[in-house]
């Protein structure tokens, strides 16, 4: 009977641990953000927290001097950034190499017998790329603030960002239930949950649709909204809420989470921050599937895209609110003409 008991604890101690995996242990902090009642806040792992303040650090920079002859003078076929001195253009350089392929080198975009050459599809890649760091800085403000970001925000050294997204392709979950639609396959793209994990292509390119499947009413006038998109939405929510660490309540009241009036500020930085990936995906990134090769492109042709974890990181605010900015002044325009806030209810 003894013997029985002991193995009837260890079973059940077995049991336990194996149902409290997933759980996070305390101690755990917590921090109201709303109105009492309304379940708004924010909770923190302070562990976590740690292990996240490592993967947000920022580089230290490389100092370089303005002055000198142009870059564009000195060197050949410099089509952006050629208003820099040569110093600080070299310098960027460098930098660059060090966020985007820090084992390859200056050979990863460049014919190191000819640095003017463009055969390679990199050169051209990273000019684009460039080029989208000056657009987001200059054009979306009322997302990134004064804040900004550089090719680091992303790349965090690697030759491609590790959080990108490529158009989902059909995947049958048998002959009798069709498209699974990404469904039940807990991936880290829709915080592990078992909604969609391949939202994207519905609200992060342009013409795509808005997120919004709540209707206004008590009883189901007039939402034509079916269970399929309010998965799609439930899912890129997840995604968002997953990439920046946050809960939903970051964003929303738990009262009524369709009204804007009683969402917090956050939700309406978060709509500019939908409207950026429209912009950038679609003037910027997919077009850049015509000069890639196959090895960097997805089942349907298309290249790595971005959605919120690109940049963020598991943090709401991406390397913790800290700007690189101030030492790579030539990557945010002075010309900040942020969108337009008062489209709400249209996109």
């Amino acid at each position: 009977m003894k013997n029985l008991t002991q193995k009837i604890s260890i079973a059940l101690s077995i049991f336990a641990m194996v149902t409290l995996t997933a759980c996070e242990r305390p101690p755990i902090d917590a921090k109201q953000t709303g109105y009492r009642g309304t379940g708004m806040d924010q909770i923190n792992n302070p562990r976590t927290d740690e292990q996240l303040a490592k993967i947000n650090e920022m580089p230290a920079a490389l100092p370089s001097s303005p002055d000198g002859p142009k870059a564009g003078a000195v060197y050949k076929n410099v089509k952006v950034l050629n208003n820099l001195s040569a110093a600080q253009f070299s310098t960027f350089m460098v930098s660059m190499t060090a966020w985007v392929a820090p084992n390859e080198g200056c050979a990863y975009c460049h014919n190191v017998q000819n640095f003017a050459d463009d055969s390679l599809y990199t050169k051209n890649v990273a000019r684009r790329m460039i080029q989208m760091n000056q657009a987001i800085n200059g054009n979306w403000g009322d997302h990134v603030k004064t804040t900004g970001v550089t090719c680091y925000t992303c790349h965090r050294g690697n030759n491609v960002p590790q959080n990108v997204w490529f158009n989902p392709v059909e995947k049958r979950g048998g002959n009798m239930l069709g498209n699974a639609n990404g469904q039940n396959d807990p991936q880290k793209t829709n915080g592990y949950s078992s909604l969609p994990n391949q939202p994207f292509a519905s609200y992060f390119v342009a013409n795509a649709g808005a997120a919004r499947i709540i209707g206004d009413t008590a009883l189901p006038t007039g939402n034509k909204g079916s269970l399929q998109s309010t998965e799609n939405i439930y899912g890129v929510m997840s995604h968002m809420s997953h990439s920046l660490g946050v809960n939903c309540t970051y964003c929303h009241n738990s009262r009524a989470f369709n009204s804007w009036e009683e969402s917090t500020p956050q939700r309406i930085q978060a709509w500019q921050g939908i409207q950026m990936l429209k912009d950038v995906n679609t003037t910027f990134i997919s077009p850049l599937a015509s000069i890639s090769p196959a090895h960097r492109k997805g089942p349907d042709g298309d290249v790595g895209k971005a959605n919120c974890a690109t940049c963020h990181q598991g943090v709401n605010k991406p390397l913790l609110g800290k700007s690189m900015l101030p030492d790579y002044p030539f990557l945010a325009p002075s010309n900040n003409k942020p969108k337009d806030g008062n489209q709400l209810a249209k996109n």
